[in-house]
């Protein structure tokens, strides 16, 4: 891929430059944070700025290790992939919209390049974010709960993480397919509705992109259908590969659409 490695280090540089790489991961350290403490200290909480009648007590339900992390997992599905995505999804359109990627296309660099050094950076921005939230989970779940089996909680997160790669794939293809604004609202759909949509009526199908978070807790439950997991995690693969060659191929066909 020509040029790949000078347009690795101007994307790098532009993303410190934005502060990216301590912002977005500081976003998901709190996201991750957040269950373990409220769920632990929710009646101190409540007792100090409730204003509760006397000898009120309310019965909470006892959470275990892996609870805590599916719900630090659903604020990263919700919080977290808002994030990732609205800081991502004008990459390439907002370059061409603006002319910057004139500049880009008159040296002779290869397309793919060009949209393999936006997606390596965007994936390691989303694994040290997901790195940061799920430590921050299982610190306090580990010290306020109980203590996860290493190798299972590593498994869990190289899932997450293959979830978050396919995330980005389908929005760097809208970012290079359309402009910023239609980008921006099919990538949402397809990432949110499918979560809306699988969530209501996934148990009719086991294999699925949008099963993977829920496949990565379940690996801790130990109650994980290994079959299914593997289809999943193929499927998942197979389809971030086609979106990224669809990605690099409408590029190039849009380019004459770039502004000078």
């Amino acid at each position: 891929m020509n040029g790949f490695s000078v347009l690795l280090q101007k994307e790098f540089r532009e993303a410190w430059r934005s502060w990216k790489f301590l912002w977005i991961p500081l976003v998901f350290a709190l996201l991750g944070m957040t269950d373990p403490l409220t769920n632990y200290y929710m009646m101190d909480i409540l007792s100090a700025v409730g204003n509760l009648p006397e000898g009120f007590e309310m019965l909470m339900p006892e959470l275990g290790t892996a609870d805590l992390l599916q719900a630090s997992i659903g604020q990263f599905q919700t919080f977290g992939l808002l994030v990732l995505m609205a800081s991502f999804v004008g990459t390439i359109s907002k370059e061409r919209a603006n002319g910057m990627a004139t500049l880009t296309y008159v040296r002779p660099i290869s397309f793919r390049a060009y949209f393999m050094s936006k997606f390596v950076v965007m994936s390691t921005i989303g694994f040290i974010s997901i790195v940061a939230g799920f430590s921050a989970s299982v610190y306090y779940i580990a010290v306020l709960y109980g203590t996860f089996e290493v190798g299972i909680l590593l498994a869990c997160i190289c899932t997450y993480f293959v979830w978050l790669v396919f995330v980005f794939a389908v929005t760097l293809m809208m970012s290079a397919a359309f402009t910023t604004v239609v980008a921006t609202a099919s990538a949402f759909v397809i990432i949110f509705v499918g979560q809306i949509i699988d969530a209501l009526v996934g148990v009719f199908w086991t294999v699925t992109p949008w099963k993977l978070p829920t496949y990565g807790v379940q690996l801790i439950r130990g109650t994980m259908e290994m079959s299914d997991y593997w289809w999943s995690l193929a499927i998942t693969l197979v389809i971030t590969i086609i979106c990224m060659s669809i990605g690099v191929l409408t590029m190039k066909k849009n380019a004459s659409m770039t502004k000078i």
